[in-house]
């Protein structure tokens, strides 16, 4: 019978909407900066991007070919001259005339459609001079780019709060911003506790561990855009405890690794509550992961983030990675996963929804489960490159059964 604690815990959606909500309402200072468009790969777009111009700015031909009037094929048309891209159109033409004309150059206002050089044939005509022969029919606007068709002058071409990609990058350089304002990357704090942990550079005795966490947290925070300050390790005793979680207060969100679950020195959720935080959960129905909490404290998003770095891992990018990106700007966080098929039969214990390190094949059809030693097993969570997400209602799967699955960072 499930304990008055595993009741109250939450299903992950039903928590990271939570998230989403109770960070959505704190009045966050965003931090606006210049960047150069070289430099503004990845960053969150703080301004509406314009357009200068029409793009196309002239009508302009999709394909190599002849430009014509539609109602002169099929038939035999004198060839008028030739225009190429970033040549000025030097000629219009008439009836029964066509242009030759390449991929990008400008087509003549009397020309509504372009045919493919594939569909005619060079001829003479009756006086002698080249012809083509053009024998199929063609469609008024036929491989024409009309002018205005991509964009208006004064259309927004990139809305504020996109993150830019890199097709992002071409839309900027082509509307000439040589910079652009973006937010500036939210301050992240990163606690880790526990009398176990040490520094990566000293060597531990057999009862500690290197403080593997911090940095790992670190590296997520900046692949999400934030910028990460690991704090000292705090140890186990609120008077160690409490100052460091009020200098993490000062930075825009606060993570905390280890010290959430229930036994006597887990005094993160204790101390959280002396500071008067408003303690939106405090577990969820997810393995690993489970002891996760979410509060908020002096307008700042924090969350107690299991110690073992597989519940780090997976409850940072199920939690805290859409409060980061709230903080950076984006209005609408995703949590994308993908499909695969097992590549052998699959059994867990329902019940929980399980975030399990994984395989993908080089194509991403299929998937096999790496089996670890729980959510401590660093080694088995580096040879993974996702994390197949089993349903809390299902026991098995077959081979060749579809599963969702969440990618690594």
């Amino acid at each position: 019978m499930p304990t008055p604690v595993e009741r109250s815990a939450l299903e992950f959606y039903e928590a990271r909407r939570i998230v989403i909500d109770a960070v959505r309402s704190i009045t966050i200072h965003r931090r606006v900066e210049t960047v150069s468009v070289e430099a503004a790969y990845s960053r969150m777009l703080a301004q509406a991007v314009i357009a200068d111009r029409d793009y196309p700015a002239v009508r302009r031909s999709l394909r190599d070919g002849f430009a014509i009037m539609s109602w002169d094929v099929p038939g035999t048309l004198k060839i008028r001259g030739e225009t190429r891209a970033g040549q000025v159109l030097q000629t219009g033409l008439q009836k029964g005339e066509a242009l030759e004309i390449m991929t990008g150059a400008p087509v003549p206002d009397e020309a509504d459609g372009v045919v493919m050089l594939e569909h005619v044939t060079r001829v003479a005509g009756a006086d002698g001079r080249p012809a083509v022969n053009i024998d199929q029919r063609a469609e008024p606007g036929q491989f024409i780019n009309e002018r205005g068709a991509e964009a208006k002058e004064g259309d927004v071409l990139i809305a504020p709060s996109t993150r830019i990609d890199a097709s992002h990058i071409a839309t900027l350089a082509m509307a000439g911003y040589t910079s652009v304002q973006v937010f500036a990357p939210p301050a992240l704090a990163i606690l880790a506790t526990g009398d176990e942990i040490v520094d990566i550079d000293l060597e531990p005795a057999s009862h500690q561990v290197r403080n593997s966490n911090s940095y790992m947290l670190a590296s997520l925070v900046s692949a999400c855009g934030g910028k990460p300050a690991i704090l000292p390790v705090a140890r186990d005793t609120k008077e160690a405890l409490r100052p460091l979680l009020e200098k993490g207060l000062q930075y825009d969100m606060l993570l905390i690794s280890g010290g959430v679950s229930a036994g006597r020195y887990d005094l993160v959720k204790p101390t959280l509550r002396e500071l008067a935080a408003d303690i939106h959960f405090e577990r969820v129905r997810i393995q690993p992961g489970g002891p996760t909490a979410f509060a908020t404290l002096a307008n700042k998003p924090v969350f107690g983030l299991p110690g073992n770095p597989g519940s780090s891992y997976v409850t940072f990018r199920l939690f805290a990675q859409p409060a980061l990106e709230i903080l950076g700007g984006q209005t609408e966080p995703l949590l994308a996963f993908l499909s695969a098929r097992f590549e052998a039969p699959f059994r867990h214990k329902s019940g929980l929804t399980r975030f399990l390190p994984a395989r993908l094949s080089a194509d991403g059809e299929y998937l096999r489960h790496i089996r670890w030693q729980g959510s401590s097993d660093v080694p088995a969570l580096g040879k993974a490159n996702a994390f197949l997400v089993a349903d809390h209602d299902r026991e098995s799967w077959e081979r060749g059964d579809l599963i969702r699955v969440m990618q690594k960072l």
